[in-house]
């Protein structure tokens, strides 16, 4: 008789996390008119350029494309590696980031970044153009609401609603004896009661709407981040600063992000940092839509490119290689300074040559 030897099965092999997407609206855009994907695609880019770029190029629409989030799934290189590689495929003219301007529902203006991904190189002039003609596309774009967001159906690996098990049946299973019948009792007819009283807090509220915009915004800014802790009366000072951001046209979020964003590690006077980041990042004031400027063109989408490297907005035509002017000219200097790669192999024959003279005869 044959000895049959039992193995374990084989394991199922774990399935690879998904990618995060972004929000509906945001995240990665494909632009139009790309080559077919081939093998030798971004070959005349260096290594860690190339790598990044083939990432991203599989990555689906609407996918995230933030620094960090790319970090996370690359193994190889950290935040900085990412976003100057990121730096370098912009100035390549494979990708734009951008920022657009889209009306909600109850006429809110809210902020939609986007990053345009092109598989093939694009130039400056293609780039303005298309960007122009998205316009209105991006203006036209639904913000989505909450409701769409609530009615999601669960995700696949969220354990169904199972009911009760069943008994089990069987020859000596003893069926329980069933309850006895309650007889219907008689309840007396309820009397119909006052309508309640509503409770007396509505103080803070009536005293909450009656602060302006500017300084329920500065209010919550403790809330979002302890280190911006703000009493009653630094609220009320930097109240006329911040009245002044939203009387220029942006939103509440947009002067919040503006105030928390790249904070130091410890904030000694919230007051006077947030003083000074009101005064020094303070927005320009645009003409409205029913003052236009004479001789100007009409927005049409309010889209602004945002440069590659630090993120400040401005129109496509003054952001070539989707570089604002002080990031263009700090590249161009990095580029100007790396060593040429006749002088690196000089270096390493000379080392290997010292090397050598070293060594015991």
């Amino acid at each position: 008789m044959a000895t049959q030897h039992l193995s374990p099965a084989l394991r199922v092999p774990a399935a690879s996390p998904a990618y995060p997407m972004a929000k509906p609206g945001y995240g990665k855009r494909s632009a139009p008119h790309q080559q077919a994907r081939t093998r030798d695609d971004f070959a005349l880019l260096p290594t860690r350029e190339r790598y990044v770029a083939g990432f991203v190029d599989h990555l689906p629409d609407g996918a995230a494309m933030s620094v960090k989030t790319l970090a996370k799934q690359l193994p190889l290189y950290g935040q900085q590696a990412v976003s100057t590689a990121l730096t370098a495929l912009s100035v390549a003219g494979h990708l734009r980031r951008v920022r657009c301007a889209v009306v909600g529902a109850g006429d809110e203006t809210r902020w939609v970044f986007r990053t345009f991904w092109s598989r093939t190189a694009r130039d400056n002039e293609w780039w303005n153009t298309y960007l122009a003609t998205e316009k209105g596309t991006l203006a036209a774009a639904p913000v989505p609401e909450a409701s769409t967001l609530d009615t999601a159906p669960p995700p696949s690996w969220a354990p169904a609603a199972e009911g009760p098990p069943p008994a089990p049946e069987g020859p000596d299973t003893e069926q329980a004896p069933e309850p006895a019948a309650v007889p219907h009792q008689r309840t007396p007819a309820r009397v119909p009661e006052a309508e309640p009283v509503p409770p007396a807090l509505d103080a803070a509220p009536a005293v909450e709407a009656g602060r302006s915009p500017a300084y329920l915004a500065l209010a919550r800014l403790g809330r979002d981040d302890h280190r911006l802790t703000l009493s009653a009366g630094d609220c009320a000072t930097l109240e006329p600063q911040a009245a002044q951001w939203l009387a220029r046209g942006v939103s509440v979020d947009y002067l919040t992000s503006a105030l928390t964003a790249g904070l130091p590690a410890q904030v000694d006077s919230p007051v006077g940092l947030l003083r000074r980041r009101l005064t020094d990042k303070i927005p320009p004031r645009l003409p409205t839509a029913g003052s236009p400027s004479p001789g100007a063109p009409t927005p049409a989408g309010h889209l602004l490119v945002e440069c590659t490297d630090c993120g400040r907005p401005g129109p496509p035509q003054a952001l070539p290689g989707g570089l604002c002017r002080p990031c263009r000219t700090a590249h161009a200097g990095a580029a100007e300074d790396s060593p040429h790669p006749v002088d690196i192999a000089d270096v390493k024959a000379h080392m290997n040559n010292l090397r050598d003279l070293l060594k015991p005869v």
